[in-house]
């Protein structure tokens, strides 16, 4: 290992890993000691072993919290959705994993298809901050976005409201729509939301590192060995 890369990272001498909690299928529980458990935490725990530092989890509640800090250095890494919005400060590597993002609608509705989503009239609610809000409010033309701080916030604005349709990784829709009587998902997807390592884009030979890290994690089996060790559904390793 490049001793100059490990002090980039690692200045403070551990890794400081930017875990985003409100991602149940990359962080899926706790240890006794209240370190966050699952395929997020694990591959920082992968990338420090092999900087040969220890990982340090910095935790935040949400995606937008956990992009925000870049600004401030409160982490060394980032695990979180690669956006463009974000990419202006954090330089994120190649995505490791995917998840879809689709659609909850009422049974009754008119809507059958995801591109019949987009019309006005329409009202989506979603997740303030997520990787999808962040799609969908660069991509959509005439819905209009309700955004609630939250899944379960934005499910319950969905539901309170009587909205036209309700946005979400599909793994989570698939127990939302349990939850919710009278509704159905859409087939298909909007997007699939690119699960990445980002460091401050000041951190150049940093960043390389990390680029070949994951290239490496996902060609190796790693990255599927996580996803395997932790039992989650809905989450793939990105293509190459």
């Amino acid at each position: 290992m490049d001793e100059a890369v490990s002090r980039e990272l690692a200045p403070s001498g551990a890794l400081r890993a930017g875990i985003n909690l409100s991602n149940f299928l990359l962080v899926t529980g706790r240890s006794p000691s209240g370190d966050p458990e699952g395929v997020a935490p694990d591959l920082a725990a992968e990338i420090a072993e092999r900087l040969g530092v220890p990982v340090a989890y910095v935790t935040f509640d949400s995606p937008a919290a956990l992009a925000a800090a870049a600004d401030h250095e409160r982490w060394d890494i980032g695990l979180i959705g690669a956006e463009p919005a974000r990419a202006r400060s954090i330089a994120f590597t190649p995505a490791y994993c995917e998840i879809e993002a689709t659609y909850l609608v009422p049974a009754d509705s008119a809507l059958r298809e995801i591109v019949d989503v987009d019309a006005e009239g329409v009202r989506i609610a979603v997740a303030e901050g997520s990787a999808y809000d962040l799609y969908l409010s660069r991509t959509l033309r005439h819905a209009e976005l309700v955004r609630a701080r939250g899944l379960d916030a934005s499910r319950a604005l969905f539901v309170e409201r009587e909205l036209e349709a309700l946005a979400g990784l599909l793994p989570r829709l698939l127990s939302d729509v349990e939850e919710v009587p009278g509704t159905r998902i859409l087939d298909g997807r909007f997007t699939a939301v690119q699960q990445a390592v980002g460091t401050p884009r000041a951190r150049a030979r940093g960043a390389g590192f990390l680029r070949d890290f994951v290239a490496e994690a996902r060609t190796n089996g790693l990255v599927q060995r996580l996803i395997e060790r932790h039992g989650v559904r809905g989450l793939s390793v990105a293509a190459g």
